[in-house]
């Protein structure tokens, strides 16, 4: 039975050589077959998007500036923050004053949040000025008010500018923080109409049009922008904004003494007073500060 065996094997092997010679005489090549592959299973595309993830360098926090300037010859002084930041709203020792006692987030810079510091900037107008309500870390120090501009912080430190009751906070969304503070200067990415009348956005110093002003504006992508002049009008901030790329802004403070932007060009690096001609140090918000302010962290 072996040897029968052997000769079907022996037959086998010539007939498949007589095949491979026909092929070779006819010009014929022979070609591997491809095989399917079966897809690969959730687990494993996980595991391949986890693995490119990780491999993927993390995106930096970070400050961008740059400077424009106005037909009317104000500059303007932009700060566009992006990655992975945190906003935080810190209490001044005057104003508000009275959440001292209740909020972690006072008059000065310190400890952790020292070496995660990009950047520091002011915030609205006094509260007697009646331009708007003040959250922090869910004390009211003011009533927030309907229909006003309001730069909103939730509870991971993500910032949204919008009107209190209108676009803002949105559904669902997880309220740490408002600043308040008059009306939109930038809607859907245009001027108010209100922008354009200067002696509505707050008492300047000698009722002058050309005064210290500030604002702070967001861009479709989420990233805020803050922009500042030691001599410009809203319409100019407006303007500014809009060329930065923002779609809706609001006006921060105003006057030479409370106009302010410190920055660094890494996180818990060292600062740099960034306006040209503003009043303060650089440290002003590391050795404490009289009115409220917004820390912008770093991861």
């Amino acid at each position: 039975m072996l040897a029968d065996r052997w000769k079907s094997v022996r037959r086998g092997l010539a007939l498949a050589g007589a095949c491979a010679a026909a092929l070779a005489a006819a010009g014929c090549t022979a070609h591997p077959v491809a095989l399917k592959a079966d897809p690969p299973t959730a687990a494993v595309r996980g595991a391949t998007r986890a693995a490119a993830d990780k491999a993927r360098p993390a995106a930096a926090a970070r400050v961008r500036f740059s400077r424009l300037k106005a037909a009317d010859g104000s500059v303007i002084t932009l700060a566009a923050f992006s990655g992975p930041v945190r906003y935080v709203l810190h209490d001044g020792s005057q104003d508000p004053g009275p959440l001292a006692w209740a909020v972690q987030a006072g008059p000065k810079i310190t400890g952790p949040s020292r070496s995660r510091l990009l950047a520091a900037f002011n915030g609205g107008f006094l509260m007697k000025a009646g331009a708007g309500g003040y959250e922090q870390e869910r004390h009211v120090a003011k009533p927030l008010r309907a229909g006003l501009a309001s730069l909103v912080i939730d509870a991971s430190g993500k910032a949204r500018i919008g009107v209190w009751d209108q676009t803002v906070p949105v559904p669902g969304e997880d309220v740490y923080s408002v600043r308040q503070n008059l009306w939109l200067l930038l809607s859907d990415g245009k001027p108010t109409a209100i922008s354009y009348l200067w002696g509505q956005w707050g008492a300047t110093l000698d009722n002058l049009e050309y005064v210290a002003r500030s604002a702070i504006g967001q861009n479709a992508a989420g990233d805020l922008i803050y922009a500042a002049s030691m001599s410009t009008t809203p319409e100019d901030l407006a303007w500014a904004l809009e060329h930065a790329g923002a779609k809706v802004a609001m006006e921060l403070d105003i006057n030479p003494e409370w106009v302010q932007l410190d920055a660094a060009t890494r996180p818990g690096g060292p600062l740099k007073a960034e306006i040209p001609g503003q009043n303060r140090p650089a440290s002003q918000y590391l050795t404490g500060w009289t009115r409220d302010f917004i820390a912008v962290l770093g991861p």
